[in-house]
């Protein structure tokens, strides 16, 4: 099969053939239709995942189609449509038979323990556990695009921050998992501030629905240097600051941003990947101490959780394919990785693996 292969770290990936996939015992082999390039994608090239072992092929986002099953799937079949979180579930202990298998100990991940989906096929394993159908009137794109941003962006608004409607959500970066939070928000009746440094990525927040948007770079509010003061702006739109507030880039900057923007007994969910690049991220603990504030972690969704999301999507009242900005080709894809930290896409970028 072909795929983009990360042979060093940091270093240009290439597209090449590569041995096909066996379907594990448990597991199946995938054939890849839509995958997703996102910034853990970036992570992992750039060296921030321990459990990458070279050469690797990236890739956790993905739909597609099952072409081989291993001895043991008692549920799924060669040609059923699937998908699949980011986060797979050993299947045997206690998270994964409680439903939470997005916390197994013993948990693989797609483009991270092993090969991923920047490829033809792709093999996955405990299949009973951690396989999605895709109901036919949704998109291969569109399912690829929940295993990671959709998915955990669904999740912490409503299995972890509960957020309820009426309330005012602060989303810090308006990229893949941020519109994400958006759209899910208005859909639960929230009031949404989105903040972005591309006004790009904002006028699609717009779009999606958000009550005000904030540029969080730039000339403003009379600082000559560029910076805006995050937390004063959101306090003064929202009377007091966000019930909810979500970091979907991941940096020390838009931690703080978040967690400051929130009024007292406010809740923080922290989605963006904080790596310890220059040292241990600083957090502003004396607020959170002093307004009582909640720290949440979330990550990614469990398969057993994606009904109520797809029932949602397929009602209409979620439309995960109005987030996909563009879907390009593995040779596109192995272009664009490397600089994807610094890309300001205003959506998804989507590959479909079968293009040139």
């Amino acid at each position: 099969m072909r795929a983009v292969v990360m042979d060093r770290i940091g270093e240009p990936v290439v597209v090449r053939e590569v041995p096909d996939p066996v379907a594990p015992a448990g597991g199946v082999v995938v054939r890849v239709h839509a995958t997703g390039l996102c910034r853990s994608d970036w992570h992992a090239w750039a060296g921030h995942d321990d459990d990458v072992v070279l050469p690797h092929v990236p890739g956790h986002e993905l739909a597609g189609v099952v072409v081989e099953v291993g001895a043991g799937v008692e549920h799924w079949a060669v040609g059923d449509r699937v998908t699949v979180p980011f986060v797979c579930g050993c299947g045997r202990c206690d998270y994964c038979r409680s439903g939470n298998a997005q916390v197994c100990p013993d948990q693989q991940q797609p483009g991270f323990t092993h090969w991923g989906s920047f490829a033809e096929l792709v093999a996955l394993h405990a299949a009973d556990t951690n396989l999605v159908a895709v109901p036919d009137g949704v998109s291969f794109e569109a399912a690829a695009s929940l295993g990671c941003r959709f998915a955990t962006a669904f999740r912490a608004l409503t299995g972890r921050a509960r957020l309820q409607a009426g309330e005012w959500l602060t989303v810090v970066g308006a990229g893949g998992v941020g519109l994400s939070a958006v759209m899910i928000a208005k859909a639960l009746g929230a009031r949404v501030v989105a903040l972005d440094r591309h006004q790009g990525a904002l006028d699609v927040a717009s779009a999606l629905g958000a009550d005000a948007v904030l540029l969080s770079d730039g000339v403003a509010d009379g600082n000559a240097d560029g910076a805006v003061d995050v937390p004063a702006r959101v306090h003064a739109l929202t009377d007091g600051g966000s019930h909810v507030a979500v970091d979907a880039v991941g940096s020390e900057q838009t931690c703080a941003d978040a967690v400051l923007s929130l009024r007292r007994r406010g809740r923080h969910v922290q989605v963006g990947l904080l790596p310890p690049v220059d040292g241990h991220p600083r957090v502003p603990m004396a607020r959170v101490i002093g307004w009582e504030l909640d720290l949440l972690g979330s990550h990614g969704m469990a398969a057993a959780d994606y009904p109520a999301m797809l029932a949602l999507i397929e009602s209409g009242a979620l439309a995960p394919q109005r987030l996909i900005e563009r879907v390009v080709g593995l040779d596109e894809a192995a272009a664009l990785l490397p600089g994807f930290d610094r890309a300001s896409p205003a959506g998804m970028t989507m590959i479909d693996p079968l293009r040139g």
